[in-house]
Parts: structure tokens; C-alpha cells; sequence
């Protein structure tokens, strides 16, 4: 019976997390470039069940064997063992801005060993000087004419280099250059992976890869553009989010019962089982 215990609990246990993860797609529903999380259960090893007995057989002395019968299989529980960036390509949607570019993807291989397709993403620097990747270019200049996004981070240009700007009247073409009202001249740093799934999401739209992602103009068989005056908006889909909170939930509350019935039964057992009457 404990065992059932831990059971319904891991139920519940797995799914508030995909709950939690749910939740937190919708809260992205319109934060620029959010790449929806993806959620992967999977239940534990499951145990085979024997009845172990001894069995007289005919000797002087009259020892026994020991004989086994199988019972069954008995699954221990389940946990989330995953949540997994879904790259798709978001809409976009325009907003008329020069600091805004959006990212469009046109072909991108195939990788063969996971099949599924590469991905390219903006190169920007953290705070300890660490390449960064994003999705969302959702930029704006800061007091120096350094182009940075959001969050204050600096964008970064082909060779790696802070882009600087002598204002925000500038233009992007699709190919990512950039040309300043003054004649300054920059290219948009983009990198390429074939495995974005193996990039590490550390929030605030940020992905941080295994070593520099390849530059993605150079990349094979690998096309895209840039269009300025416009995001990308989050891939979320809200309604089927919100179908999978639902479900979900009354998965929670199907294990919360489970364990009620448990706990009944439990304490029926302590306080009348073996009464004296």
C-alpha cells in the first residue's frame, strides 16, 4: 500500500511541473522570439512481481526447493524527465521600428541524426563578456549608440565586435548589413546550429551552445533574411496550451484521489483492524 503511495505521488509531483511549464509558455504568449517549452514524461522501470514458496519433494531427509510464480509487472511511478525548445518559426508581425529585426527562416537542413532542422539565432554578449543566442530582436540603442536588446546586452556584429551607431536612423537589409546615417557599415552577427535542441534555454530568451555556433551567412545550404521594422512574435499557441493545462490538471486531481483512497484505507487499518471489541 505505501508503495501505491509514492506512486500517486510521483503522478502528482509530474504533473504541477508540465503544469508550471505550461504556465510559463502562456506567460510568453507575447514576449518577441519565445520559443515554447515542450514537456516529456516517462514512467520508471517497471518491476516484475514473484511469489517466492518452498516446495517439499521427495528426499530422506526432507528438504524443500524453492519455486517461484510470477505475478505480474508493477509500475512504480512516473517523472518528467525533459522539457524541450520547440524552434519553430514564430509570426511576424511588424512594428515599424528601426531597432526591430526579425529573423526569417528559409531553409535549414535537416539534421540526420535528430531529424529535425537547424536553427540560426542573433549573437549577443552577456555581462561577463560570454556569447550569447536569441531569437528575439527586439533591439534599442543605448546612451553610447551601442546597439543592445531589452535587456541591455550588446548585439554583436559578423566578427564578433559591439555594433555602434551614430543614431537610431539606420537601415538592415536582408542579408544583415547594416548602414548608419553617417556611412558607418556593420553585419548583423547570426549563428547556425544543426542541433539547436543541444543548446542549454537559460531564460530572458537567451540559449547558451557547447562552443561558437557556426556563422550562419557561411553556413552550408543554410538561407535566411532579416526584416527590419518587424518581430518575430513567440510560437506559443495559447489554445492548445491552455487544452494541455486541462488535461493536466485533471490528471493531478485523478492521482490526488488515488491517494485519498490510500490514505483512507490506512487509516481504517490503524484504528479498526485488530480492535478488541
Amino acid at each position: 500500500m505505501l508503495r501505491g503511495f509514492y506512486t500517486a505521488a510521483s503522478g502528482m509531483l509530474a504533473q504541477q511541473r508540465k503544469t508550471e511549464t505550461l504556465a510559463n509558455n502562456l506567460a510568453n504568449v507575447n514576449t518577441p522570439g519565445f520559443k515554447t517549452d515542450q514537456t516529456s514524461l516517462r514512467a520508471f522501470p517497471e518491476m516484475l512481481l514473484q511469489q517466492m514458496e518452498e516446495r517439499p519433494f521427495p528426499s530422506q531427509n526432507g528438504k524443500a526447493a524453492a519455486s517461484y510464480t510470477s505475478i505480474g509487472a508493477l509500475n512504480t511511478g512516473v517523472y518528467l524527465q525533459e522539457t524541450m525548445p520547440l524552434f519553430r518559426q514564430g509570426d511576424l508581425k511588424e512594428t515599424t521600428l528601426n531597432t526591430d529585426v526579425a529573423l526569417l527562416d528559409i531553409n535549414l537542413p535537416i539534421n540526420p541524426d535528430t531529424g529535425q532542422a537547424g536553427s540560426v539565432f542573433f549573437t549577443v554578449m552577456n555581462a561577463n563578456g560570454e556569447t550569447r543566442y536569441t531569437r528575439n530582436g527586439n533591439f534599442t540603442l543605448d546612451s553610447e549608440g551601442y546597439l543592445t536588446t531589452g535587456s541591455g546586452l550588446y548585439v554583436l556584429d559578423q566578427q564578433g565586435n559591439r555594433v555602434q551607431l551614430s543614431s537610431d536612423e539606420f537601415t538592415i537589409s536582408e542579408d544583415g548589413y547594416i548602414t548608419g546615417k553617417n556611412g558607418e557599415t556593420a553585419r548583423l552577427g547570426v549563428g547556425y546550429s544543426d542541433d539547436p535542441m543541444a543548446m542549454v534555454k537559460e531564460g530572458d530568451g537567451l540559449f547558451r551552445a557547447d562552443g561558437e555556433l557556426a556563422d550562419a551567412y557561411t553556413a552550408a545550404n543554410v538561407s535566411f533574411k532579416m526584416q527590419q521594422g518587424f518581430l518575430e512574435q513567440s510560437n506559443v499557441d495559447s489554445a492548445q496550451t491552455m487544452t494541455e493545462m486541462m488535461t493536466a490538471y485533471r490528471a493531478f486531481e485523478a492521482n490526488q484521489k488515488v491517494l485519498q483512497a490510500y490514505d483512507t484505507s490506512l487509516q481504517k487499518t490503524v484504528n479498526e483492524v485488530g480492535r478488541i471489541g
